[in-house]
């Protein structure tokens, strides 16, 4: 079974800007449909009519709609690792890293929306994409598991599982970040990262009787 780390290479760029305008806009066109209807129920006809190209044109460059998201989350994949040295970096406070966990989720969940919809969505059907999805949740879940361990050395969440601590608050950065971000109307994004960083750090910071 393939994994994110070993999915095949890209493909070699577009020989011409042509090709290059043409898979841009296919790619758009699917984030816009797979944002509004889910990646199960959108199909290759719906992405063609969004980008306004022939289906036909769809197949020049993906060979079907599993294989667009096994590429996406190969870039996906590069975004993570990159965004994880914002979170990791030295000298930050207790606050702070709360704070930067938290705008670090939000705004990867906002700017690959479409990945993370059709990952989490496929995972629920397909063996190769649940594979995926457990090792893309294992970078943000690793990280929280270590910094909890790190609190209970100073006496905080005395007695809890780190590793369940951390699947737990995975989960619900991911439910809350799905439901802000596909609600009608643009959210609050200051508010939404200040109420995960709030939650995030009280969840872990908190010791028994206060």
């Amino acid at each position: 079974m393939s994994t994110v780390s070993d999915l095949p290479p890209r493909r070699a760029p577009l020989p011409t800007n042509r090709g290059s305008r043409t898979q841009a806009a296919i790619d758009t066109a699917a984030r816009t449909v797979i944002v509004r209807k889910g990646i199960l129920t959108t199909t290759v006809a719906d992405i063609a009519a969004e980008a306004g190209r022939s289906t036909a044109s769809f197949y020049n460059y993906y060979d079907s709609k599993e294989a667009m998201v096994r590429e996406w989350a190969l870039r996906f994949r590069d975004e993570l690792d990159e965004a994880a040295k914002v979170v990791t970096q030295h000298g930050l406070s207790r606050r702070e890293r709360a704070y930067q966990t938290a705008a670090t989720h939000w705004r990867t969940y906002k700017h690959r929306l479409a990945e993370i919809i059709s990952m989490s969505q496929l995972a629920m059907v397909n063996d190769d994409f649940a594979r995926h999805w457990a090792e893309l949740c294992a970078i943000p879940t690793s990280f929280i598991a270590e910094t909890v361990r790190r609190a209970q050395a100073d006496g905080y969440c005395v007695g809890d599982d780190a590793r369940l601590v951390a699947v737990a608050i995975v989960a619900m950065l991911n439910q809350f970040c799905y439901l802000q971000l596909t609600a009608t109307g643009e959210p609050d994004e200051d508010a939404c990262i200040a109420t995960l960083a709030n939650i995030l750090y009280r969840a872990i910071y908190h010791k028994e009787g206060y």
